[in-house]
């Protein structure tokens, strides 16, 4: 029997509504998964290629044949806007089939939950965070609800892979399985997917299942693509090059990287040509933005998505092009969307998005990377490069539905060198990052693999706390049978869940019960009562900033003491943290401020760094790069030749001048971070190192007296050397990066950032491999 046959009739009836000539690959591979094994179920494919009815046609066809008893399938998504287009999807599949699909998250009215709550049964749509609060607050209706629960579908499963978010929808579905006394089949779904076999794992934790990954043929891709560069002042690279036309000319030897590969048959660029772009649609403001005034020229009576990497940097460009409308009496044909916004704004963008009638563009963060329904879209422009492959991939992905290619258009913008500037401060590293996200995929298809190995602590408090508020009063022996028994606490130990314990009942955050139990205490209380709590990402609380007695504005998210900040103009270095007042102590610096190196946007793979040297070193000319890209390219290439960064001498390790030395590690985020700390506490006295003033993840300076033979040997001799990772925190700190970090006992906070955050083995790896090549060059 064919797979269309093997569908339910209303399904059948369905497709033929629809008009459909056949089934997707993706189907037929998936309904061979769901029919014919009991396992899980890992579905990865490009965006839009009907991944969301390739799950849940035999699910319901399923449910047609054997109607569950009760709630048959929990859909968990990251956003609500999400759940509430699928909701509307999966209606129209049901209706005829009776069967009911519900949705619950803040927004919800309560009657549409009470029915549920009365009548459970056909599919149940929610966010992680709402399924914490079911947990919490449902504690007793949990078998009733989910007595003959079959299937958990994650979407967009890619999206909780890389922080605590994750970690706690996988402690939730074990402990509704557990509770209901079932083990339902899980099904993941993601467009973009790094180490899938990992993934699938992961997906599987827990369940004594393995994952099956359907390998099917996708239809070959074409991409519209180009990069263009701009300089916000004076004239472009292109123009400039036209006075030293031997930079765009230099032979830049080739130092044995790796060559670029043939795009893979199934991925084709289809760059368009430069009189293509130069078909402005409208005229920017004369001394408009030149970068900003490039997508304002190109997006008049167009449906666009502007892509940037901060909610800050959201509101100032989508600022700026309204400004530009203003100053040609045009009308407003800009919107913007992130996640500080309310939520009726938000519905209100995406509502105008999905009016056929409307040709307005949105600039926006990640919030619109998902796969939220916002029409037919032509363009996508992408302002720098985002921090991830997979973060490229969901954004081009968001254009070319309904049979277009996908399309999109970066914008890389740069200040001026000063004349003086020093050499790192001359390369242009957005540029090269974009390049590098762009091969990797089409060389090797590769996207980052998940991070799933970190030390949780935050996390696990809040699980603790939140066993504890629904199950009421615990024994230590049965609180740790259920938490640390969740798969995802898999590296912590009893003697961490211990320490913690002792630290929450001196805080009164718990506190223990005549009879030796364990119950939630008074501090606790106030946590777990509000509704923040059912969140582990988070919130954005403000800070107000002040040098000395001067107030300098506010901000979010304030970083550890020792980073930078950018406010009011300047670039500060944050001296204290007052995590109970909301103050940050600053004193000015000059520089610049690096990317932000947390769990999410800017965490950056050593592989992206790694292609980002061999973009920098390679010869070859992209085909979607412009004129200006071109030109600023090839400069960058002569100088990183001349200097020795790359060829055949090239040495990690550039001398500035005196005793100023540059370090180019192209290690990721954490790596680099760990390379930091070494230098700083293990090797600064023996190598007369002093003011290292890091530009993550993509460059240090610093003064030092060593010679480079020196520098190699010592640093490669502390990493060798034994030493426990807690070695690399700084005495006294204690660096919070998740919500929870502050109720934490200090050393399980320490703990974690050195042996979960830390990529202290890639690091090592690394300058062990300079020493290598140290000799090697200098003996032979």
């Amino acid at each position: 029997m064919n797979t269309f046959d093997r569908y339910a009739p209303f399904v059948q009836d369905f497709i033929y509504s629809h008009s459909w000539e056949n089934l997707r690959s993706i189907q037929v591979a998936a309904a061979d998964a769901i029919f014919n094994t009991d396992e899980n179920v890992l579905l990865t494919a490009s965006t839009a290629s009907g991944k969301t009815e390739a799950a849940f046609f035999p699910i319901l066809t399923e449910f047609w044949e054997n109607p569950p008893a009760t709630v048959g399938v929990l859909y968990i998504g990251p956003l609500k806007a999400l759940i509430n287009d699928q909701f509307y999807r999966l209606n129209d599949l049901c209706e005829e089939a009776d069967i009911p699909v519900w949705h619950w998250h803040g927004d919800v009215a309560a009657s549409h939950k009470a029915k549920l709550l009365k009548h459970p049964s056909g599919i149940l749509q929610i966010t992680p965070e709402s399924l914490e609060a079911l947990l919490l607050h449902k504690h007793a209706a949990i078998g009733r609800l989910f007595g003959d629960l079959r299937y958990v579908v994650i979407d967009e499963v890619h999206s909780l892979l890389r922080g605590d978010r994750g970690g706690q929808a996988l402690c939730l579905i074990e402990r509704l399985s557990r509770m209901a006394g079932v083990n339902p089949r899980r099904i993941g779904l993601s467009a973009t997917i790094g180490d899938p076999e990992r993934t699938g794992a992961f997906l599987s934790s827990g369940t004594g299942r393995g994952c099956v990954i359907p390998r099917f043929e996708e239809t070959r891709k074409t991409w519209r693509l180009s990069m263009e560069h701009f300089y916000i002042g004076g004239p472009q690279a292109a123009e400039r090059a036209l006075d030293g036309a031997r930079a765009q000319e230099a032979d830049v030897i080739d130092d044995g990287a790796r060559r670029s590969l043939p795009a893979p048959d199934d991925v084709r660029i289809d760059a368009p040509t430069a009189t293509e772009l130069a078909a402005r649609t409208d005229l920017a403001p004369q001394d408009a933005d030149p970068g900003l005034g490039y997508i304002f020229e190109r997006t008049r009576g167009s449906k666009c998505l502007v892509f940037v990497n901060s909610r800050e940097e959201a509101e100032s460009v989508c600022a700026n092009l309204r400004a530009y409308c203003e100053a040609n009496h045009e009308p407003d044909r800009f919107l913007i969307h992130h996640g500080n916004l309310s939520a009726a704004y938000r519905e209100s963008a995406e509502e105008l998005m999905r009016d056929e009638e409307q040709a307005q563009t949105t600039v926006t963060t990640a919030t619109l990377e998902l796969g939220i329904d916002i029409g037919r879209l032509e363009r996508a422009f992408q302002i720098d490069a985002p921090f991830t492959v997979s973060s490229f991939l969901q954004r081009m992905g968001r254009t070319g539905r309904r049979d277009l290619p996908p399309e999109m258009h970066f914008v890389m913008r740069e200040e001026q060198p000063e004349p003086r500037s020093m050499l790192p401060e001359t390369i242009p590293w957005k540029l090269l990052q974009g390049i590098a996200l762009v091969q990797l995929y089409r060389e090797e298809h590769w996207v980052e693999p998940p991070a799933l190995d970190r030390l949780p602590y935050s996390l696990l408090y809040h699980q603790v706390m939140s066993t504890l508020a629904s199950c009421g009063e615990l024994t230590p022996t049965e609180l740790a049978a259920r938490v640390l028994t969740l798969s995802y606490f898999h590296r912590v130990d009893a003697d961490d869940l211990r320490c913690l314990l002792r630290h929450l009942l001196e805080t009164d955050h718990i506190e223990a019960t005549e009879n030796g139990g364990l119950i939630v205490g008074l501090a606790g209380e106030r946590l777990t009562n509000s509704f923040k709590f059912y969140a582990v990402f988070q919130e954005n609380e403000e800070f107000t900033v002040r040098c000395e007695s001067a107030e300098l504005g506010t901000i979010v998210n304030p970083p550890p003491a020792g980073e930078r900040i950018a406010i009011a103009g300047h670039c500060w270095l944050v001296e204290e943290v007052d995590w109970k007042r909301h103050l940050v102590y600053c004193t000015q610096i000059k520089g610049r401020v690096p990317a932000y190196f947390g769990d999410c946007a800017g965490d950056i793979d050593t592989y992206v760094l790694e292609r980002m040297r061999h973009v920098l070193a390679e010869r070859d000319v992209y085909p979607y790069i412009m004129e200006n890209a071109r030109a600023r390219l090839a400069q960058a290439r002569h100088v990183a030749s001349n200097a020795g960064i790359t060829g055949r001498a090239s040495s990690p390790l550039i001398n500035l001048g005196g005793d100023t030395w540059a370090l180019f590690p192209w290690l990721g985020s954490y790596a680099f971070l760990a390379l930091e700390r070494l230098l700083k506490i293990k090797c600064a006295r023996e190598l007369g190192l002093k003011g290292l003033d890091p530009s993550r993840p993509y460059f240090m300076q610093f003064r030092m007296k060593a010679d480079p033979e020196t520098f190699f040997e010592a640093v490669a001799a502390e990493a060798e050397a034994e030493f426990d990772p807690i070695d690399l925190v700084y005495p006294g700190e204690v660096p919070y990066f998740d919500k929870y970090d502050e109720f934490l006992p200090q050393e399980l906070v320490r703990k974690g950032f050195a042996e979960g955050v830390l990529d202290i083995e890639g690091m090592k790896q690394r300058v062990l491999d300079w020493r290598d090549a140290w000799r090697s060059a200098q003996y032979g």
